[in-house]
């Protein structure tokens, strides 16, 4: 077994209570195409994966089909690392009889859509022994969850946190890196939470976990909505399949309750369809929408933003450290999940002020420079439009943006980016992202193509090719009282280029130049 970093927490739990692999036939024995051979009652199951490099003894292999191969061809490596019994499908049947003959087999017609309550079931349905909130929205997930992790640090409370960053218990990272974890990873990380006494686990759900059934087998305390953009749509054929998908989550399959923003379109779409009970929230008080949480009173500064949130309970005060009025959004979201969860709001808010920021989410770079130099993770039309809007007003002097947009993914949005980003910036500088397996040039030309379509149009435009050199450029130019904002990677610590991802953090390579840069 490999070591894990001192500083680092197991992703799966040190003791699990054997699981007879009876029981799990026994989960499927009133199911549609379910079988089972070498029943292998007496064999006992401490762990579930998918991955055969990742088999733990005592596990219960899923060889389930993939996007190249089918897992049924690792079933023999599966159980020559530890593996006790095999879960599969008709398919996947007669190559694991071939390879994995020693161990128990039950086929099933969709495996994957079972991993979620084969997972629970073994790891002994440790969600059920949380709180446990899972959100979803086109932006603000991360910073959502990152400022629920302070707020029930402010309750008292240890909190697991699950994300695009990566995944911690107690403030710890797990030992490997999981952004959006297979149902066996997400069940083990909760019972690894309980044996480092978590009470309540903050996730983020993607539209593709849920079509995917990444989240299968968990019925969220708290569903949280947000928002919802135009992303993804390389995934899903059109938004409203990308919304219908992020509609599953607001089902008793997948929750309790939900928490709702109907400053949102698609929020208000959902309040009128789901049948949860539905606490609803709105951050825009000249909106004037009814809502069981408002904010109002917002005292932006350039630290931040105090307001008050008015809810059930009567006004409680909250500061969030992060600045942008969707921040307030975003603060206001995470009150009203955590009061529904059962936490006091005053606690709650006392913590949201404590929370120390978000990796590449306005993130700033200092390094003795006389003007703001910020990294954020802006990568889609929404998000970059709502940081624009956020810095405009606390600009004194140019506002100068370094954007370009990610290769093999939704082209739609390239050109709706360039328009956003030439209507409120100064100087726009066009550059590459992760360009993939694109033509980096063809991208650049669509978000240029974009800001001919600007009204009006405020940028001067410049395009430069290779990230390092735009920055460099933008640094250059920057001057007293100006903002300068590195925009679409965030945290990001990687650059790929025809499938090798060179190593390449937006804001080191910032920190960098502004140090060359100075006197």
């Amino acid at each position: 077994m490999t070591a894990t970093p001192e500083s680092a927490v197991d992703s799966r739990p040190r003791t699990v209570l054997p699981v007879p692999f009876g029981e799990v036939v026994e989960l499927f024995d009133t199911r549609t195409g379910a079988a089972s051979r070498n029943s292998g009652s007496d064999v006992l199951l401490t762990g579930v994966t998918l991955t055969s490099k990742d088999v733990r003894p005592g596990d219960l292999y899923a060889a389930v089909a993939g996007a190249n191969t089918h897992g049924a061809r690792f079933a023999g490596a599966a159980v020559a690392a530890g593996a006790v019994a095999v879960l599969t499908d008709v398919t996947g049947a007669e190559e694991v009889a071939r390879t994995a003959a020693t161990v128990p087999v039950v086929v099933v017609d969709d495996p994957r859509r079972e991993l979620g309550d084969v997972a629970a079931l073994v790891y002994g349905h440790p969600a059920e022994r949380l709180r446990t909130i899972g959100v979803t929205g086109t932006q603000g997930k991360t910073t959502v969850t990152y400022l629920a992790e302070s707020g029930v640090a402010g309750a008292g409370d240890r909190a697991g946190v699950v994300g695009t960053i990566g995944t911690r218990i107690a403030g710890r990272p797990v030992s490997s890196a999981l952004t959006t974890p297979e149902a066996p990873q997400l069940h083990g990380l909760f019972a690894a939470m309980l044996e480092q006494q978590v009470a309540a686990c903050v996730m983020e759900v993607s539209s593709h976990a849920l079509v995917l059934g990444r989240v299968g087998g968990v019925v969220f305390d708290v569903a949280v909505f947000l928002n919802l953009g135009h992303d993804h749509l390389d995934f899903h054929a059109t938004l409203q399949e990308y919304f219908e998908a992020k509609a599953t989550l607001f089902t008793a399959e997948h929750a309790r309750c939900a928490v709702i923003n109907v400053d949102d379109d698609h929020g208000r779409q959902l309040l009128a369809r789901t049948e949860l009970p539905v606490t609803t929230i709105s951050a825009d008080a000249g909106a004037g929408r009814a809502a069981d949480w408002t904010a109002t009173r917002h005292r932006p500064d350039a630290g931040g933003t105090t307001f008050d949130a008015i809810g059930p309970g009567g006004v409680t005060e909250v500061r969030v450290p992060l600045p942008g009025a969707f921040n307030v959004a975003n603060a206001l979201a995470v009150v009203a999940a955590l009061v529904t969860a059962g936490y006091r709001a005053d606690e709650v808010a006392a913590g949201i002020a404590t929370c120390p920021g978000v990796p590449g989410r306005m993130e700033q770079v200092v390094a003795g420079q006389d003007f703001t130099a910020l990294v954020d993770y802006a990568h889609k039309p929404e998000a970059l439009q709502a940081v624009l809007e956020a810095l405009g007003p606390v600009t004194d002097g140019r506002l100068i943006v370094v954007v370009g947009a990610g290769g093999d993914r939704d082209t739609g949005k390239r050109p709706l980016m360039g328009r956003i980003a030439a209507t409120a910036c100064d100087l726009l500088i066009v550059t590459d992202d992760n360009p993939r397996t694109e033509d980096p040039a063809g991208i650049r030309r669509q978000i240029i193509d974009g800001t001919q379509q600007a009204e009006p149009r405020r940028a001067e435009v410049v395009q430069i090719a290779g990230r390092r050199d735009a920055i460099a450029y933008a640094v250059s130019l920057a001057r007293t009282g100006d903002c300068l904002l590195v925009a679409g990677k965030g945290h990001e610590r990687g650059q790929e280029i025809n499938g090798t991802v060179h190593p390449f953090d937006d804001r080191e390579v910032l920190r960098a130049l502004l140090t060359a840069e100075a006197p």
